[in-house]
């Protein structure tokens, strides 16, 4: 197991960013931006044994300060949409910056994908890890509160990569944290045929603007059912409103509707890609995950001069839901002085036998 570091590229200010390679024994590695806390590349082996990229990502700095796509970025203080804006914390009504249409989307003009993270990095013969560190300070896009951020990414021989998020404020706030990989198994072409399963039953509506009603319903009977794995396009041209208004799976998927947070991470969603062999499970403690199947990217520049194409790569983003201070029935993602915001999602990759 083993971790390097290395200048990557120059940000719009001048300042260096660099890049974090962890690997293990089983030929996986894994490349970190402390740029976004940004996860540049994951290569993991195929069927064969063949090491091969799965992640789409931007080729040069310049490039990730100018797409809209949030490659492999943690996004915050506030991942997905708040709606016009719009919250009241500790009784008081903020306005934050409507940086999507008329909502308010991960975190703002300038949220945490566009921040340099502090690092710190380790290693044993079982894993290796890197520390990011982030300190929001109190009014930061409009979010009351000094809030102190750590991301720690650790990958072991088990072909696991972990996401471990932990925050701490010194006023109320909210927050709400996500990792924004774009993931395509087979490393090229359309996810269209990557199967996926979803082990929720239920999912939150949304208007045209991809705010929540506040409703939770069953997915039984409607294309957002991926109970049993199904490939990504079997319903995506579905005339079902959800899809039609979204331009595809863009939605928030629910896994629990409490506070009852789970110790461990637990089985969020399965993916096979039939051709390489490689699949990838998503576990986490996250009550939500946006499962978002790249309807966006068309034009989106890309590593190795690639220009990416819509749904050539799909999210799962594991998180709270969307607008949730404005759903009171939502898992709260209030934070006060002296509480821990803690939480973990875990990818682990691996292959099918055979591809019959």
């Amino acid at each position: 197991m083993n971790v390097s570091k290395k200048a990557f590229d120059v940000n719009r200010l001048g300042q260096t960013v660099h890049s974090f390679e962890l690997s293990n024994n089983q030929g996986m590695t894994v490349v970190i931006l402390d740029r976004g806390a940004t996860i540049h590349s994951i290569r993991v082996p195929d069927r064969d044994g063949k090491p091969g990229e799965v992640t789409l990502a931007c080729g040069s700095v310049k490039q990730y300060e100018a797409s809209g796509a949030y490659f492999g970025a943690i996004a915050g203080r506030y991942a997905n949409r708040i709606a016009k804006g719009r919250l009241t914390v500790d009784g008081q009504p903020l306005q934050l910056a409507c940086n999507n249409g008329e909502n308010h989307l991960h975190g703002g003009e300038s949220g945490f994908d566009d921040k340099l993270w502090q690092a710190g990095f380790s290693s044993t013969e079982d894993q290796c890890s890197l520390t990011l560190c982030y300190q929001s300070e109190d009014g930061e896009e409009g979010y009351p509160g000094a809030l102190k951020v750590k991301v720690e990414y650790v990958l072991t021989d088990a072909n696991e990569l972990s996401v471990r998020y932990q925050a701490e404020t010194d006023k109320t706030t909210v927050v709400n944290l996500t990792n924004h990989t774009y993931f395509n198994l087979r490393g090229k072409g359309s996810c269209r045929e990557h199967r996926l399963q979803i082990n929720a039953k239920y999912y939150t509506p949304v208007d045209a603007t991809s705010i929540p009603y506040g409703d939770i319903v069953p997915v039984e009977g409607t294309p957002m059912d991926f109970t049993v794995m199904k490939t990504i396009g079997q319903d995506l041209d579905t005339a079902f409103d959800q899809l039609q208004q979204a331009g595809g799976y863009d939605h928030n998927w629910v896994f629990r509707k409490d506070q009852a947070q789970p110790a461990e991470p637990v089985s969020a969603a399965m993916v096979e890609e039939q051709e390489t062999g490689r699949t990838l499970e998503v576990l986490t403690t996250h009550p939500g995950m946006q499962f978002y199947s790249g309807n966006f990217l068309a034009g989106e520049a890309g590593r190795g001069g690639h220009t990416y194409q819509k749904q050539d790569g799909f999210c799962l983003e594991t998180q709270h839901f969307p607008d949730s201070p404005n759903h009171p029935q939502f898992p709260s993602t209030e934070l006060k002085p002296g509480e821990l915001y803690q939480h973990q999602t875990v990818f682990r990759f691996g292959v099918t036998s055979s591809s019959s």
